[in-house]
């Protein structure tokens, strides 16, 4: 549940970081926010009592720092177009 909240947490700090005035503002908020959230699973993963509980956070790590930087380059490329999926995160 914990994990929950934090996701949904980060989630709303993405799109609120894509919502910033430049567009390469919004960009590096966005990857910023995702390299956070990694570095929290990754801190989880080191803290996980089991083998296959460390590697499912490590990859959910590594998922959100791509999505993070894919997000960072759709901004980027984007030219400060708003991007319909932001509403949806």
């Amino acid at each position: 549940m914990k994990m929950m909240i934090k996701m949904t947490a980060v989630a709303a700090a993405l799109a609120l970081a894509a919502c910033t005035a430049g567009d390469d503002t919004a960009a590096e908020n966005v990857e910023d926010a995702a390299e956070i959230q990694a570095e929290n699973l990754e801190e989880m993963a080191d803290n996980a009592t089991t083998d296959a509980a460390e590697d499912s956070l490590e990859n959910q790590a590594e998922a959100v720092e791509d999505a993070g930087e894919e997000k960072a380059d759709a901004i980027d490329d984007s030219d400060g177009a708003v991007d319909s999926n932001v509403s949806g995160m």
